[in-house]
């Protein structure tokens, strides 16, 4: 069992971190008028685990954060996978 728990908190370490880069990167591309990252994408990185990273970039490089939607998808995304890990981990 411990293994397991290993293997989920390095999971949510790399999608954090994978997140948390990713909004830089696209922070940098929209002060440089470069192709974007779609918000499809995004969305999909805070929905697979990314979320906290999601949100400290979000807040640490002050990008997307007019966007309800954004907090909303955030929100929702945490939630979700505080009760996916409740379940696993009582397996």
């Amino acid at each position: 069992m411990a293994r397991t728990y290993e293997i989920i908190l390095i999971y949510y370490l790399f999608i954090n971190l994978l997140t948390f880069c990713i909004i830089y990167i696209d922070k940098k591309r929209a002060i440089k008028n470069k192709w974007r990252i779609k918000e499809k994408t995004l969305f999909l990185y805070f929905i697979i685990g990314g979320a906290l990273g999601g949100f400290l970039s979000m807040k640490l490089f002050h990008h997307k954060t007019k966007k309800k939607i954004f907090y909303l998808i955030l929100t929702m995304s945490f939630i979700l996978h505080i009760f996916i890990n409740i379940f696993a981990l009582r397996l």
